[in-house]
């Protein structure tokens, strides 16, 4: 019986082949397009769930709002998690990282030194709670000696061609020699963290502060089974009553209690580990995160895509009915069953999706490199590891072949046998409410999607042209300046001489930086209460607003040379604001024993991602700092940046030392990475969705034409002409795209308003990305349904009128 199924399914669909390409491809395009959103929903799911206990690890992170400033981090101070293991039996270990930050290490043998990422100092209880594969060594143990080091698979073979490489000595940062006790293997893509160099915790000072009040390691808690997120965060708010009331109140002024009464708040949370990717909203994660929200528009874009690709097949199988309503019938008359029937049009459903799952499989394998140029993943779709991915697939593609088929084989078994004989079924589009609503849905789908892509795109404009308050075009930054030292000055004044530099400034901190080092300031030296704020704080020289393009609004810049500014603040707008001075020249702020006096404003300027606001920014005078930025005003930059580079290593002790930089507009870039990426996806997520309605509507508009050929012909004998005839044809369809643009407008308003939310600057969504989108679908709908009408109004009248 299956036999024959498939043996009458195959000759119906090789029968009509225009059906079954349109359907096949339409089917194979919308299963392609889901699978490959697919895959990278299923990326961004797994982040941190290779761990064996992930479901008992959690983060610490900071949530402060004192006096006005809020601050979300994720570090704490040393002690924190010592203390929480000791007075809390439910939580079982802790972990805490310093780090990350780039290292200077030099290849064994040699005075080549190289600039690596991802160095940490670690306490040893790392390799407890997190499930890293150890391939040499015994790093539980071993890394609790100070100046030892775990190496990742991938920089143990770089600096040693082997992974056997426990004893060895490594040089690194240019200060100590550190004794390799351990090899992990390189972490997966889908984690939050990524290390390369682990360096023993019990080498590292500051893992000994005592102080409550200075937040600077990342904390992991592994908890038991049966404790809860909820009373964990009990537990966090007990221990910082009990160790941090008293210094808060020394430092700031506020005791907690205080400062809830004025709806503000001093608390730690925990973030379980599998959230950190997608949930977390902190500025300075170790690796880019993700963006839950992003997530659950791509479900809804595969969702909508497979069901346009469904609508497709429903419209398809139930316009072609009445070409089948004879076939029924005299099935029905010689004792053909209707589940018979029924059996048989599933079988042509399963069979045709059985084609186009093949067809799309072919199409993801060759999509895939797009997909992770695109994303920056590196998916793998056909593997042993993740055999179950296709599988799954292909079961849900079966699933897909058999939901997308019962309505029509339902209708078409349905079919009175006495009627049917007689010609009396029901023809054309009019006739089938269901047909027109799966029409508007697919345009709908399509327009909400175009919408989508406008607004994404719009913003990323808006984010590339806005006024940042500084130029980040033609600024070379100097990344590993550091590395001179005191000789840095030299070098700065080196470069300035150069042809096509206009200018150089030494700085920690750059517009574009994540990271921020906020510092305690107070209006008077008694710290009273209320007037102590903690602001993010800029160290740079008296070059560095020339060389950004900053303005000063109020008073001045800090001048070359004066040993008196070494004692004077520049302040941005926002943190004259929160100060609330007035006129803050001349008044004073003080920080630890230090009394500093404000004699400029600057202008404020966006810092880190549009994403957040303008933070208050205090600027302080030094001369040794982390970047050297180079304003550089030339056509070639190729013999400019080797003339620098020569000049770095042509210093004093810096002969084989890395050379690394980079441009601030590229700095900036990198702040978008993940919009620019969601933008490209919506665009081809909108492609694939116009395409693959527009597919449908050729087949709807082809059998309308079909079963309306004595209609047209009888109308142009009678002296209709060409433009009638097109007309009368193509505007219930028209008609039909028009009701999608009234449909998808609202919803896509609602859904990218909320979007936009997660910027602090943004644009208004506009009418003409409606009007735009719109446009497209109408042009797009008018050009298919134009080519098959104006097919059939030319058609020679007296052939349809001889059919049959």
């Amino acid at each position: 019986m299956l036999k024959n199924y498939l043996k009458i399914a195959w000759r119906n669909l090789l029968k009509d082949r225009t059906y079954t390409i349109i359907n096949t491809v339409g089917l194979a395009l919308g299963l392609a397009a889901s699978m490959l959103i697919a895959l990278y929903i299923i990326d961004e799911l797994s982040y941190d769930r290779y761990h064996e206990k992930a479901d008992r690890i959690y983060r610490l992170e900071a949530d402060f709002m004192v006096n006005g400033n809020t601050f979300h981090e994720r570090t704490v101070p040393a002690q924190f998690g010592s203390v929480l293991v000791k007075e809390y039996p439910a939580i079982e270990n802790y972990a805490r990282v310093q780090g990350p930050r780039k290292a200077l290490v030099r290849k064994p043998g040699t005075l080549d030194t190289f600039t690596e990422e991802n160095e940490v100092f670690a306490d040893a209880a790392l390799f407890d709670i997190f499930t890293f594969k150890v391939l040499a060594g015994n790093p539980r143990i071993s890394l609790q000696k100070p100046n030892t080091v775990v190496l990742s698979k991938s920089m143990a073979l770089k600096y040693f061609h082997s992974t056997e490489v426990v004893g060895k000595v490594l040089h690194l940062d240019n200060t100590v020699d550190y004794e390799v006790v351990g090899v992990i293997d390189d972490m997966p893509p889908q984690s939050h963290i990524r290390f390369n160099f682990i360096q023993a915790m019990a080498g590292n000072p500051e893992s000994h502060d005592a102080n409550w009040m200075s937040d600077n390691f990342v904390t992991y808690l592994l908890t038991k089974p049966s404790l809860s997120q909820k009373k964990l965060d009990t537990y966090l708010r007990q221990a910082t009553l009990k160790y941090m009331d008293g210094p808060l109140k020394t430092m700031t002024g506020s005791s907690i209690a205080e400062l809830e009464a004025k709806q503000e708040h001093f608390r730690y949370n925990s973030m379980p580990i599998r959230d950190i990717h997608l949930n977390s909203t902190l500025l300075d994660e170790a690796e880019p995160s993700g963006n839950r929200q992003t997530v659950n528009l791509f479900i809804v874009i595969a969702t909508l895509i497979i069901l346009i690709a469904c609508a497709n097949f429903t419209n398809l199988a139930t316009a072609r009915a009445s070409r089948r309503a004879k076939e029924v019938g005299v099935r029905k008359v010689i004792g053909s069953s209707r589940l018979n029937l029924m059996l048989q049009f599933l079988t042509e459903s399963i069979l045709t999706t059985l084609i186009a799952t093949i067809i799309a499989t072919i199409l993801v394998s060759l999509l895939l490199p797009t997909l992770n140029q695109i994303s920056g993943k590196n998916i793998i779709f056909l593997s042993l590891e993740n055999w179950w991915l296709p599988t799954t697939m292909l079961c849900f593609s079966l699933l897909i072949g058999l939901l997308s088929g019962i309505y029509p084989a339902f209708f078409l078994s349905a079919f009175e046998p006495v009627k049917t004989l007689k010609g009396k079924i029901a023809q054309g589009l009019k006739n089938s409410g269901l047909r027109n609503a799966l029409v508007v849905f697919q345009f709908a789908a399509a327009i909400i999607l175009l919408i989508s892509t406008a607004v994404i795109l719009a913003q990323l404009h808006y984010i590339q042209n806005k006024r940042l308050g500084y130029e980040k075009d033609q600024v070379l930054i100097i990344k590993n300046a550091r590395s001179l030292y005191k000789q840095l000055p030299l070098f700065k004044e080196q470069v300035k001489n150069l042809p096509g530099v206009q200018s150089a400034s030494i700085t920690s901190s750059l517009p574009t930086d994540l990271n921020r080092n906020t510092h305690i300031f107070s209006k008077d030296a008694a710290k009273s209460s209320g007037g102590v704020r903690g602001i993010a704080q800029f160290d740079i020289d008296h070059d560095y607003l020339p060389t950004l393009g900053m303005e000063i609004v109020k008073g001045r810049n800090f001048l070359s040379n004066d040993v008196a500014d070494s004692a004077a603040l520049l302040i941005n707008e926002s943190a004259a604001r929160l100060l609330a001075f007035g006129n803050p020249i001349r008044k004073s702020l003080y920080e630890g024993g230090g009394k500093y006096e404000i004699i400029g404003v600057v202008k404020d300027f966006n810092t880190g991602s549009l994403h957040n606001t303008i933070p208050p920014l205090v600027f302080k005078l030094t001369d040794i700092a982390s970047y050297l930025a180079i304003r550089v005003k030339t056509s070639h930059l190729t013999p400019l940046l080797n003339q620098i580079e020569k000049q770095y290593h042509d210093i004093d002790g810096m002969a084989g030392q890395p050379f690394s930089y980079s441009f601030l507009n590229d700095n900036f870039n990198q702040l978008y990475q993940a919009e620019q990426r969601a933008g490209k996806l919506f665009m081809a997520a909108a492609i694939f969705a116009i395409f693959i309605a527009c597919l449908g509507l050729f087949g709807l508009i082809s059998y309308s034409c079909q079963q309306r050929t004595k209609e047209i012909g009888i109308r142009k004998v009678l002296g209709a002409s060409i433009t009638s005839v097109v007309q009368m044809i193509s505007v219930d369809f028209i008609r039909l795209v028009a009701i999608s643009i009234l449909v998808a407008s609202p919803i896509a308003w609602w859904s990218m308003s909320h979007w936009l939310e997660d910027f602090a600057y943004r644009i208004s969504i506009q009418w003409w990305m409606f009007a735009l989108a719109g446009t497209m679908a109408l042009f797009i709908a008018l050009l298919t349904v134009g080519f098959q009408a104006i097919k059939a109004a030319l058609a020679n009248p007296i052939e349809s009128l001889r059919n049959e």
